[in-house]
């Protein structure tokens, strides 16, 4: 009896000491997060659709155009789209990157901060072709990120991102870089970090962190056939 007492005593304690190795041998991002995750901030915009007919957009050779025309109610002839996304605080007066996919054709951007607060942003630059915007808020004092550099990332090394996926403000979610300078089919010109971070509808725009807390991408896009994450992500 006393013999058995003991063998399950000693298996419990391989057990707990094979645990504490292996956490022993994760990173700790709370620092990271508690430092940087200020800075983050959640987009939200807003599009006004015209429908100059008052109805759906059919081709005004399809049988359903002539039918919505002649007995369907009347309908707003414009309608509002809202979409999500983040972006991050890249100096403390006010200025903000995200994707320019996040704003495009935007009639009005608002941005949440961690706080709380909301301000209305301008866009001050677009560029479609790098999927990046800056925008300004008018604030002070905020606080801000800081700036990597991508070029020293390791395959293999740990990342951090942090956004509003599905509107969820400050998400956290880490991987590992997976492959650097990654063409994709519909970017020739942007070399794409490729990590295994869970990014959903809602990251675009944000940052991705290398394990200094330093911003060194943009969180752009991913490869999914499900509309999830699929472990393939691209900043």
């Amino acid at each position: 009896m006393l013999k058995r007492f003991i063998d399950s005593m000693v298996l419990c304690f391989g057990i707990i000491l094979s645990v504490s190795v292996h956490a022993a041998g994760l990173p700790d991002f709370t620092g990271l997060v508690e430092k940087q995750a200020a800075a983050v901030v959640n987009i939200s915009t807003t599009q006004i659709i015209h429908n100059a007919q008052g109805i759906p957009n059919f081709p005004e050779g399809d049988p359903l155009f002539e039918f919505f025309r002649r007995f369907a109610p009347p309908m707003p002839r414009e309608q509002e789209s809202q979409s999500l996304g983040s972006g991050f605080i890249f100096s403390a007066d006010g200025y903000i990157m995200t994707n320019a996919h996040v704003v495009d054709s935007a009639n009005k951007i608002t941005v949440r901060l961690t706080d709380k607060r909301e301000f209305v942003a301008k866009v001050i630059g677009a560029d479609k072709r790098t999927d990046v915007a800056l925008l300004k808020i008018e604030a002070n004092n905020l606080p801000k990120i800081t700036v990597g550099n991508p070029d020293k990332l390791k395959v293999g090394e740990w990342v951090v991102a942090i956004g509003s996926p599905f509107g969820f403000d400050s998400s956290v979610t880490a991987g590992i870089v997976s492959a650097k300078g990654r063409s994709l089919p519909q970017d020739n010109f942007v070399p794409f970090i490729q990590t295994d971070v869970a990014i959903n509808p809602g990251n675009s725009g944000g940052p991705l962190f290398n394990m200094s807390g330093e911003v060194v991408g943009i969180n752009s896009q991913i490869y999914t056939r499900s509309g999830g994450s699929m472990g393939l992500s691209f900043a």
